[in-house]
């Protein structure tokens, strides 16, 4: 941690010498500043000097919408965002691509049809970046609204996860279609296939947060796997998958049923590119049950599966199998080299390659198709409940439609380009990836603070604000600020990656100003939460300084 502080107003030599002596200010480093005055310097050093925090790294800018300094601590510095790196492709999406952006995924029929009954060739999924082919409701809806049903009545009807692509199934079969003699292929070609940026854990891989981001995405890339005791102490415990897809094997046969009140341990495990799924351990006879979202290994492929038993149900016959279609990544420049190369001309305005494959498949005729919500609506569901997939999703739409190609690169590319345009420093952000699950990502707290201030004044504003969590309200901030003057007057994006924690977004303060504010720690000591509380203190003494 860095201990100085120096106050720029009415800031006397001898306290930056102190500020330097203190190890808060190397030689030539310009140092941490507070133009917020001494109360509210003086409170935030006693929060980050807290012996359960203070070996931690730590990160503060607070400005006024209208970017004046307020307050600032190692603001120039490198952290590593976590999800805060969503308000920076959520952003980018916003500006470039559009609030009221779509994309259709459609079945296409590849072949000679006689008549209307039979197709020689293929049934043709393609995939267009939807992330919203799953059963969630968008637009985000906060809980206190959502409907719940009556005392005593029956529960709401369950939201089928597979739905659109049923209807899409439907839109064929009422096309009189009746045999497919070809395959049924998942095409995400839209996007290179690289399913994990650079540096994704690899354990993560097996978990729907970690899931692969392909451009057929398929019930947010995951399947919900639920364990139960069985009946009896010393019988199998059961295992079940929503949806009922036949793609993983699962091999429970080292999950066992334990005695009632004894202690329930159960882990889940795949090798990578393995379609079997490991359960194992133990249920105490009257545990809960054990609900994870497994990750699933091919979208694209799953996805055909799952049309390809749908057109079944529905008394089509297809004589193929289900596959898919991917377009592998060419990288010939190096990760960094491609993501940092200049647009020629500027990025804003720049058409990109919009109109390059939408159109561009002569000789396939339409058999169904399905329109994704609006892209503020899905930039709503992104930050509320921090999705990495959808983040992901529009890093590639942005290198697609304002880049060179649908990669991670390229949709680097196009951030940085564009918030080097919007005036943040290209040198205060590192991406890696779109969601900030990767741990090469770098940014500063003024970078963040400086896209929060341009924001405040585009006309997506409305968008991207009712994008962030609301302190005690919903989203990742729905049990933090839930008690005192601050809930409801925070609206900010949370970051989780390991030991770096990020709270970044819009503060109601005290006197009724809006200012910008970002928090960011790094290196704090694992398995504690002591940072994150401090964290929520120094927004608390920010909003009542101002």
């Amino acid at each position: 941690m860095r201990k100085g502080w120096v106050v720029r107003s009415g800031a006397s030599l001898v306290a930056f010498v102190v500020a330097c002596c203190s190890g808060g200010v190397g030689i030539g480093q310009e140092p941490p500043v507070s133009t917020g005055g001494d109360v509210l310097g003086r409170q935030i050093r006693a929060l980050v000097s807290d012996p359960e925090v203070v070996r931690a790294h730590w990160g503060v800018m607070v400005a006024g919408l209208d970017g004046t300094p307020i307050y600032a601590l190692n603001e120039g510095q490198f952290f590593q965002p976590a999800s805060n790196a969503k308000l920076f492709t959520t952003a980018a999406a916003l500006a470039l691509l559009g609030p009221e952006a779509t994309f259709a995924t459609k079945v296409v029929a590849r072949g000679v049809f006689t008549g209307s009954a039979r197709l020689h060739g293929d049934a043709v999924l393609v995939g267009s970046g939807d992330a919203n082919l799953s059963g969630r409701a968008v637009p985000y809806v906060e809980p206190a609204l959502r409907p719940r049903a009556a005392a005593g009545a029956a529960p709401l009807p369950r939201v089928e996860p597979l739905r659109y692509l049923a209807e899409m199934a439907d839109q064929i079969a009422a096309s009189g279609l009746k045999l497919v003699d070809g395959d049924v292929v998942g095409d995400d070609t839209l996007f290179a296939w690289e399913p994990y940026p650079r540096d994704w854990a690899i354990d993560d891989a097996v978990w729907g947060y970690g899931a692969p981001v392909s451009a057929l995405s398929i019930n947010d890339n995951q399947i919900q796997v639920t364990v139960t005791p069985g009946l009896r102490a010393g019988e199998a415990g059961v295992v079940t998958l929503d949806p009922a897809v036949p793609y993983y094997t699962v091999d429970s046969s080292g999950l066992l049923t334990g005695p009632t009140r004894s202690e329930s341990r159960v882990q889940m495990e795949r090798a990578p590119g393995s379609k079997v799924l490991r359960v194992y351990g133990v249920m105490a006879l009257d545990a809960k049950a054990d609900v994870e979202e497994v990750a699933i290994e091919d979208p694209a492929e799953y996805a055909a599966m799952a049309l390809k038993g749908m057109l079944e149900a529905r008394g089509i016959v297809v004589a193929g199998r289900a596959r898919a279609l991917h377009r592998p990544e060419v990288d010939l420049k190096g990760f960094l080299a491609e993501s940092r190369e200049p647009f020629a001309g500027g990025l804003l305005g720049r058409s990109g390659l919009a109109q390059k494959l939408e159109e561009a498949r002569p000789g396939f005729q339409l058999l169904a198709s399905h329109p994704s919500p609006g892209l503020d609506q899905d930039v709503g569901v992104t930050n509320k409940l921090s999705l990495n997939l959808h983040a992901e999703l529009l890093l590639r739409q942005l290198g697609y439609r304002d880049g060179d190609d649908g990669t991670t690169a390229q949709g680097a590319r196009v951030v940085r380009a564009f918030l080097e345009q919007v005036g943040v420093d290209k040198d205060d952000v590192v991406f890696y990836d779109g969601s900030g699950l990767s741990g090469h990502d770098l940014v500063t707290p003024r970078a963040v603070a400086r896209l929060l201030e341009y924001a405040a004044r585009q006309p997506w504003f409305a968008a991207y604000k009712a994008s962030l969590p609301v302190g005690g309200v919903d989203g990742s901030l729905e049990g933090r600020f839930a008690t005192g003057l601050l809930k409801g007057h925070v609206f900010a994006k949370t970051g989780t990656l390991g030991e770096a924690r990020a709270l970044s977004g819009y503060l109601e303060c005290a006197s009724g100003r809006t200012v910008v504010f970002s928090v960011m720690v790094n290196d704090h000591a694992p398995g504690t939460s002591a940072d994150r509380g401090v964290m929520d203190k120094i927004v608390e003494a920010v909003a009542a300084a101002n």
